[in-house]
C-alpha cells in the first residue's frame, strides 16, 4: 500500500473518508500538543494541512472548537495550512478564513508559488505565515532562477507582514541564501527528517541546548 499523501489523500477526498480522517488528525494533533506543553516543553503550534473539502466543510468551526475545548489546546497553539488553489472562491474563502482567525487559530498558506495565485486577494486573506514551495527552494544556493524568485517572495511576504518559510531546506549552502535573503524561518531534511510523537521530547531537549549554548 502506498503511503504517498499525493496518492491517498485524492481516494480519500473521492471517497469521503477524508472528513473522518480529518477530523481524527485535528484531533490527535491537538492531543499530542497539549500533552507535549504539559511535559513542559516550549509552546509551539501545532500546523494541519486542510484539504479542500475540509475547507469547504460548513461544519470544521464547530469540530475545531469541539475539539480545542476536548483537549483544552489554546487555539493560538493550532494553525492550519490551506493552499492557493483552495481561496480560488475569494469570497467563500475570505468568510472562512476571517472565521479561524476570529477564533484566535494561526492561518498559513502553503506551498505557495504553484498553483492559483491573485496578489490582489493574498492582502486582504489573514493570514500570517507564507510557505515558499521546496521547487524553488531546491538548489537556490546553484540556481539563479530559484534563488531569484525566493528573494521575490520574502520581499513580498516581509511587505505584507507576514512570516515567510521556506520548505525543503536540505543542505546548508541553500540555508546560507535563505539566512542572506532574511528568511524568516526554514523548514526540512537538513533539521529533521518526519519522525515519530516519541522522538519530538528528543528534538526538543536538542534545539533547547543549541539555544542556551548560543546565547
Amino acid at each position: 500500500m502506498s503511503e504517498s499523501p499525493l496518492e491517498f489523500i485524492p481516494i480519500a477526498e473521492e471517497t469521503g473518508l477524508i472528513y473522518p480522517i480529518g477530523k481524527w488528525v485535528l484531533r490527535e494533533a491537538c492531543s499530542q500538543n497539549k500533552s507535549w506543553q504539559e511535559l513542559g516543553f516550549p509552546k509551539v503550534s501545532m500546523a494541519v494541512n486542510l484539504s479542500s473539502k475540509q475547507f469547504y466543510d460548513q461544519s470544521l468551526k464547530d469540530q475545531i472548537n469541539s475539539i480545542l475545548q476536548e483537549t483544552g489546546l489554546e487555539p493560538q497553539y493550532l494553525e492550519l495550512e490551506i493552499t492557493e488553489s483552495m481561496t480560488m472562491d475569494v469570497q467563500v474563502a475570505l468568510t472562512t478564513l476571517n472565521s479561524f482567525r476570529n477564533m484566535g487559530l494561526k492561518i498559513a498558506m502553503d506551498d505557495f508559488g504553484t498553483g492559483y495565485s491573485s496578489l490582489s486577494y493574498l492582502k486582504e486573506f489573514p493570514i500570517h505565515h507564507l510557505k515558499i514551495d521546496q521547487s524553488f527552494v531546491k538548489d537556490i544556493s546553484v540556481n539563479p532562477t530559484n534563488a531569484a524568485i525566493v528573494n521575490t517572495i520574502i520581499a513580498l511576504a516581509r511587505n505584507l507582514k507576514l512570516v515567510v518559510i521556506a520548505e525543503g531546506v536540505e543542505n546548508d549552502d541553500d540555508l546560507k541564501i535563505l539566512q542572506e535573503f532574511d528568511c524568516d524561518t526554514v523548514q526540512g531534511y537538513l533539521f529533521s527528517r518526519p519522525v515519530e510523537a516519541s522522538e519530538v521530547p528528543e528534538i526538543f531537549d536538542r534545539f533547547s541546548c543549541n539555544r542556551i549554548a548560543n546565547t
